[in-house]
Formats: structure tokens, sequence, C-alpha cells
């Protein structure tokens, strides 16, 4: 009899237009699931749920072997280029009630681009919906996932530098989420070591939350 067991753990991605939300679910779930492509407008226009992730002995927990079953919720860019902000609210809020109503959402990932400055109204409408939806408990199920990281590269900057040098509303924002964090680079590493190392600090967190989840009705 094997001693393996399998965790499931649930995610759901926020953010605007063109924020690279889409990418980033497919880069965690190793896969496809999620339409991305460079478009002059929002590509995503519904909700949409990705669970073709299972990763054997991804790590150890109560001395046995884990292996990691990941489900990623992709949301529409808010705001949407021609989607009504209540429309995708509702369907937002549809989708977190029935994919997560009765196991529960791990963590929120609000993604944002490493060169674009959070000082825009997409990235707090974003913030805006994610609270609103989230609700008072939004602080302790939310990280940061920053896309294009590899932009960091090509600016000569290492991370710490980045955020010693961010706005005060990105500063404000991490503060509130204690600093959760992750940065995503597609380009410098090979994609499946990425994808790992992604995954690994988003698991941490969950397992500094306990692994306590949010319900919806």
């Amino acid at each position: 009899m094997s001693d393996d067991v399998e965790m499931t753990i649930n995610l759901a991605l926020f953010g605007r237009t063109q924020s690279g939300k889409s990418s980033a679910g497919n880069s965690l779930l190793g896969s496809t699931d999620f339409p991305s492509y460079l478009a002059p407008r929002s590509v995503t226009k519904s909700c949409s749920l990705g669970r073709s992730c299972r990763i054997p002995h991804f790590m150890r927990r109560g001395g046995k072997e884990v292996t990691l079953k990941l489900q990623v919720l992709d949301t529409p860019g808010y705001p949407h280029s021609s989607l009504d902000q209540q429309q995708v609210k509702q369907d937002v809020k549809e989708a977190l009630a029935r994919h997560f109503g009765q196991e529960g959402l791990h963590l929120a990932l609000l993604v944002l681009r490493t060169d674009v400055p959070l000082c825009g109204e997409g990235e707090w409408a974003s913030l805006q919906l994610m609270q609103e939806l989230l609700g008072p408990a939004w602080k302790n199920f939310t990280a940061i996932l920053f896309t294009h990281a590899e932009k960091l590269e090509e600016a000569q900057l290492s991370e710490k530098e980045y955020l010693h040098t961010a706005s005060h509303p990105l500063v404000t924002l991490l503060d509130s989420v204690q600093q959760r964090y992750v940065f995503q680079n597609n380009q410098k590493i090979p994609l499946k070591e990425q994808r790992i190392l992604t995954l690994k600090r988003i698991i941490e967190f969950v397992k500094e939350n306990c692994y306590q989840v949010l319900y919806f009705k």
C-alpha cells in the first residue's frame, strides 16, 4: 500500500487586462489551459478553471510523500475592454462559489506586471474587486504575483532593488498582504524549473496560513 497522499490547492488569479494572468496560470499548471496571446484588447471573457496539474512527490508532509493537485481559476481582466464591470464582477462571484464553495480557496493571486507602476486605475480596480469578493479576510488570503520579471534583468535590477525603489502604493500593498509575493521569470531559467520554484513559494504562503481556506456562498 502506498504512503503517498494527495493535496489539492485552489488558487484564483486577479488583475487588469494584459497583466499576464492567463499566461501565469498556464505556467503554474504546466499547460495551455487558458487562451493567452498578445492583443490590443482583453482576451479572457469568462472565468475558467484549470485543473490539469498533478505533480507526484512534490513535497513531504507528516512523513509522507505528497502529490500536489493544483486548481487555478482564471478570471477576466478588470476593468475589461468589452465587458461591463458589473457583469465581470458577477461572473467571478458565481465562479468562486461554483468551484470553491465547498472546497474553499487557499490563495488569491493579484497579478501585476513588473514594468507597469502600481498607480493606474486598472490595478486599483482589480484590488477593489478582490477585496469585495474575498471580504474582510482578503489580506490573509492574497499574494502578489509579479509577471514579466525578465524586465528586471534588462534594467539591471535585482528583486530586492526593485522592491526598494517601489512606489508607496505598492509598498503599502505588500505590507498589507504580509510581504507575500513571488516573481515569475519565464525566460531566465527553464520553464519547468521556474514553475516548481514559483509553486513552492506559493505553497509556503499556504502553509504559513495553516492551510486555511476561504469559502464562498
